[in-house]
This record gives structure tokens, sequence and C-alpha cells, in this order.
């Protein structure tokens, strides 16, 4: 977003003061140093985004593969705007990710996509929705952090994007056509309805 444009520019608290209309001791008085800054930032940027993540995940007027298709594109955009932000971070020496907050709300999402599985795939036995929902997860993670750390055009953050939802919708297809194909038998051969 606007307030991440200064971060875009390499990140200094001058420059942030300047982009929130305050005063570099004011800023201060707030934060205790840059890093608690920067920290501030990304647990905004985190919040916000899982907020819109699971809101695509509850939209059920829209079939569950647009869903996932919407989410994917919304993530990898997100991922997008924040990459000069991951930068200063990574600059800082920060370990953001690994602080509980991060992890709460990357378990918050990655519980409300299971349950979207589970409306998505009903038939598929929880391990493999499990099993599922991590591959997912994860590999959208490191795919869209490693795509846009080498700053490309939304133009083609978005191609990946659309990719990759594919191949997730792919995947979660085939999971849901095989578990609707184990057909259980009744005894004397017959298909169980």
């Amino acid at each position: 977003g606007r307030r991440h444009q200064c971060v875009a520019r390499r990140f200094t608290t001058v420059r942030v003061a300047e982009e929130a209309g305050v005063s570099v001791g004011s800023l201060y008085q707030y934060f205790p140093s840059k890093e608690a800054l920067l920290y501030r930032l990304q647990t905004d940027e985190w919040a916000e985004t899982s907020l819109v993540l699971e809101e695509i995940l509850s939209d059920t007027s829209r079939p569950p593969f647009d869903r996932l298709r919407r989410l994917v594109l919304v993530f990898f955009r997100s991922e997008r705007q924040e990459a000069a932000l991951r930068v200063s971070l990574d600059d800082a020496g920060a370990l953001f990710r690994d602080a509980p907050e991060a992890r709460a709300l990357s378990a918050r999402v990655s519980e409300r996509f299971s349950r979207f599985l589970e409306e998505a795939l009903p038939g598929v036995p929880p391990a493999e929705r499990s099993l599922a929902a991590d591959v997912v997860v994860m590999s959208m993670s490191a795919a869209a952090e490693k795509i846009t750390a080498q700053s490309r055009s939304r133009a083609e953050v978005d191609a990946w994007a659309r990719e990759a939802a594919e191949m997730y919708c792919g995947h979660l297809e085939r999971l849901g056509k095989a578990a609707r194909g184990r057909v259980k038998r009744r005894p004397g051969g017959r298909r169980r309805p």
C-alpha cells in the first residue's frame, strides 16, 4: 500500500516519518527502534492480508475453485506489494516470520484454508485434505515470495499467480475425482449407493 512506498526506496525512519507526516522524534516515541517499526509495518500487512484471504475463502456465493483462483491472485499481489518491506526486514536481520504474531496469523489462515477444503473436497479423507492444504499453502507462499523478490511487473506476477492457481485447482480436482471414484461395494459385489 501507500505506507510501503517509502520502504520501496530503502527503508529509513526519516522517509517513514515524512510519509506519516510526523517528526522522527515523534516516530521514536511509539517505536523504540527501526526494527520495531519494521515489525509493526509487517505485522499490519500480514493482518490485512489474512483478513482479505479469509473473506475470499468464506464467500460461499462463489464456487470453491473460483475462490481459490482469486485467493492465489490476491496473495501473489500482496507479496509483490510487501517485497520491498521483506528486503528491509532482511537487511535489519529481523526474523519476524518466526514471531508469535506471525505464527498465529499463519495458523489462522491455514485453519481457514483447511475448512475451505472440507467444503471443496467433502469426499476426500481428512489426512489427504490436510496434506493437500499444507502443499498448496506452503508452495503458494514459497512461489509468491520467490517470484515477487525478482522485481517482476504486476502483469508478470499475475501470470504466475494464474498458472499456480490452475495447478492447485487441477491437483485438488483430481483428489476430488479420486474420492468420488472410490465406490464401496456391498457383499455380493454390487455397488453401494
